[in-house]
């Protein structure tokens, strides 16, 4: 949702349609991106690409970028530069995600956000795993970095 606010701030207009998804039971059978994927199919929507980020609100390192066309990571690895002054510069081959895999035949690439996860498991699952234990900052540099990636997949595409 961060990424959506950021865009309207900037007043920026996008070229293509951005959504967001709250997807849920991914560790459960992973419904939510399966009907997902099974209703935009019904719709005929076409998904240039899709987004994940269950990594955690760490510091933003860049992208794993899921497709079967090199030439897609080539072009997005273009954007390297714009990112890598704010340590997110990182495009590389890679997985998208769970919730989004159910795409992989209806978007180009998926891409999962990669950030700093070193102490991911020191929290997550944990009686620790509570709101209070985000760092606001890194959470923030990470809703800007995929913000600046959906804008320029909307502005150039692919």
């Amino acid at each position: 949702m961060e990424v959506l606010r950021l865009l309207k701030a900037t007043g920026l207009k996008s070229e293509r349609t951005v959504r967001a998804v709250m997807f849920m039971n991914e560790e459960n059978g992973n419904r939510g991106g399966l009907k997902y994927a099974e209703l935009a199919k019904a719709a005929n929507e076409k998904h240039l690409a899709a987004m994940e980020s269950d990594g955690g609100g760490f510091t933003p390192r860049g992208f794993a970028l899921e497709t079967t066309n090199p030439a897609t990571v080539a072009r997005m690895q273009q954007w390297r530069s714009l990112f890598a002054p704010y340590g997110s510069g990182d495009f590389v081959a890679g997985h998208g995600g769970t919730d989004i895999g159910p795409l992989k035949d209806q978007a180009k690439v998926l891409i999962g956000y990669d950030c700093d996860s070193q102490r991911y498991f020191d929290i997550h699952h944990t009686a620790a795993d509570t709101f209070d234990k985000v760092n606001r900052r890194e959470l923030e540099l990470g809703g800007a970095s995929m913000a600046a990636l959906v804008y320029l997949l909307s502005k150039y595409g692919l």
